[in-house]
């Protein structure tokens, strides 16, 4: 068992919405949360650049980012997507075994 957190955000609440269903319907993730906008400011091709995105933290198992990755990378109007794997080191068990059960793909 390896949950973890994946990080990216979206340009909307619509796209980060659409997203976080595709990845609970395909079971890669137990749960998806879409935060409140916020702004993020950034370097990008020497300009300081802002833009008001949507967080979304995504709950899955290790052996999932690829395929999350790639989802997100397929949807994303970004050039650059931000996606980061965060491994989670602890939590309530339950909680986390409840990730696996909910992210164990049937054969």
């Amino acid at each position: 068992m390896e949950p973890v957190l994946v990080i990216t955000n979206f340009p909307n609440k619509e796209s980060a919405l659409a997203l976080a269903e595709a990845l609970v319907d395909q079971h890669l993730a137990a749960c998806v949360n879409t935060l409140s906008p916020c702004v993020s400011m950034y370097r990008w091709k020497d300009n300081i650049e802002s833009a008001e995105e949507t967080p979304v933290l995504i709950k899955t198992q290790r052996q999932h980012y690829e395929r999350i990755e790639q989802l997100i990378k397929k949807v994303h109007p970004y050039e650059l997507p931000e996606v980061i794997m965060v491994p989670i080191l602890d939590g309530l068990p339950a909680y986390l075994q409840w990730i696996v059960d909910e992210t164990t793909l049937s054969d």
